[in-house]
């Protein structure tokens, strides 16, 4: 692997195709609580009115931003580092040298419920995730103890680039 050209030894992604509802209904909390500011009839008064506006609004521009943060995950390596890349903006984005990472393990059947939902998640016994839908990923065991999980397709192919080059700097 050490005299590998430049460019990506593996790349892969997973997507959620159902959290493009996630989106609608987001849009569906935005578009009222614009009518609800356009269309001023509330007879309770200002402070009511700009609560249920305000409330539509935030509520819907979340359920929007994590549509788009992560409705899928890509993942890169190279002979450096492992990058992920969460959704259509690239954020919240992590990347790992390979040589910070002591081992990956394949792991096929991760679920959004073992981590408490989708998206970036921590859990104390877990460490760290980014899930995106059930299935398939890996588990990298860092030098320092910690863990990381991703969410990917084709993650045994990805874990085998990873031990190849874990020998490498073994070795």
């Amino acid at each position: 692997m050490t005299g590998h050209p430049p460019g990506p030894l593996w790349t892969g992604r997973a997507s959620n195709p159902l959290q493009w509802l996630l989106a609608a209904a987001g849009a569906a909390c935005v578009a009222l609580g614009i009518e609800l500011a356009v269309d001023n009839a509330w007879t309770s008064g200002f402070v009511p009115l700009l609560m249920a506006v305000t409330g539509c609004l935030a509520a819907g521009l979340l359920m929007v931003y994590g549509t788009i943060a992560f409705v899928y995950v890509a993942v890169t390596i190279d002979a450096q580092a492992l990058v992920v890349r969460c959704g259509h903006i690239g954020l919240p984005r992590r990347r790992i040298e390979l040589a910070d990472v002591a081992s990956a393990e394949f792991l096929p059947r991760i679920t959004p419920q073992h981590w408490g939902g989708w998206g970036c998640r921590w859990r104390p016994e877990k460490g760290t995730a980014v899930i995106v839908r059930r299935g398939e990923g890996f588990e990298l065991r860092l030098v320092d103890g910690n863990l990381f999980t991703v969410t990917v397709d084709d993650a045994e192919n990805a874990v085998r680039v990873i031990r190849a080059h874990l020998r490498t700097l073994a070795g």
